[in-house]
């Protein structure tokens, strides 16, 4: 089983540019798979495309990802952006499709109805995936209309995989579907198993099969102790959700929770530090010291 490890970028590495390039730099030079750079429109951080592209042109080994919001976008511009990035990165793009935050300010900047979102990116997908094999595309869907469409770039991974998250039946039905890969967020291994379970029966249902090695988690750190800052958040968001089985105490803590996916056979992984730190490329450091990064 391969294990990759990668790192989200947020607040505080993805709004000051240079902070953001000695992140690069670290990343790569400690051996970490990629670096990620989440998609959230009204946060004072950077669009991930175009940092990303960025990141791939400064280092050559390194890859690129996103938790990429779809809805909202037009599906034929999005797989020309994605596929001329992973074309000048030689491949290393990585795609881990969103619906973005059921937020007011959120929705309104991606000009999108909520309970539209999950028909949005079936069709979106459907839709990169036809440019992205060379077709001509003729499509007359419920949100986009195009007429013998063909792309003269295409991507050099082929297929270019798309994972999708998401825990409620439907979410995981639609991994099972279309997906990839899975990598959700807060849930214990055991239930992550259990949900892995049902989206592999899906697949089966569907006549495909998701690799056994495409499955991952989002995990978390802290250095010291988790705060009562860090606990608010994660019930915020997961009321009632233990908070240790994703986020480790400093550097071992951090391995600990790894140790403990990969033992439900979960092998790829996006960390961050559960707090922006004052230093990212210091941050990265300290944790790398106990990971077995592979370059």
């Amino acid at each position: 089983m391969k294990v990759r490890i990668g790192v989200a970028a947020g607040a505080g590495a993805t709004d000051d540019a240079a902070g953001f390039l000695r992140l690069v730099d670290a990343l790569d030079d400690l051996g970490y798979d990629s670096i990620w750079v989440p998609d959230v429109i009204t946060m004072s951080v950077f669009d991930p495309i175009a940092a990303l592209s960025l990141a791939a042109g400064r280092r050559e080994r390194l890859k690129v990802g996103t938790h990429l919001i779809v809805p909202g976008r037009d599906p034929v511009r999005l797989a020309k952006e994605l596929a001329t990035l992973d074309r000048l990165s030689a491949g290393r793009l990585l795609l881990l499709f969103v619906l973005g935050l059921n937020q007011p300010d959120e929705l309104d900047a991606q000009a999108v109805v909520a309970n539209e979102r999950s028909a949005m990116l079936e069709e979106s997908l459907h839709i990169m995936r036809t440019l992205w094999s060379g077709e001509t595309l003729t499509h007359d869907g419920r949100f986009h209309s195009y007429d013998a469409v063909k792309l003269a770039v295409t991507p050099v991974q082929d297929p270019l995989e798309i994972w999708l998250g998401g825990q409620v039946p439907a979410s995981l039905r639609r991994c099972g579907r279309i997906g990839e890969g899975w990598m959700p967020g807060l849930c214990s291994p055991a239930e992550a198993a259990e949900m892995r379970r049902a989206i592999e029966a899906e697949a089966i249902a569907a006549g495909r099969e998701i690799d056994d090695e495409h499955f991952g988690m989002n995990l978390t750190w802290v250095d010291d102790a988790i705060t009562d800052e860090v606990r608010a958040a994660v019930e915020s968001r997961r009321p009632g959700f233990d908070p240790n089985h994703t986020i480790g105490v400093g550097a071992s803590g951090l391995a600990e929770r790894i140790e403990d996916w990969l033992d439900y056979g979960f092998s790829k992984f996006v960390v961050r530090p559960a707090l922006p730190p004052d230093d990212w490329a210091a941050s990265v450091e300290s944790v790398s010291k106990v990971l077995e990064l592979q370059t």
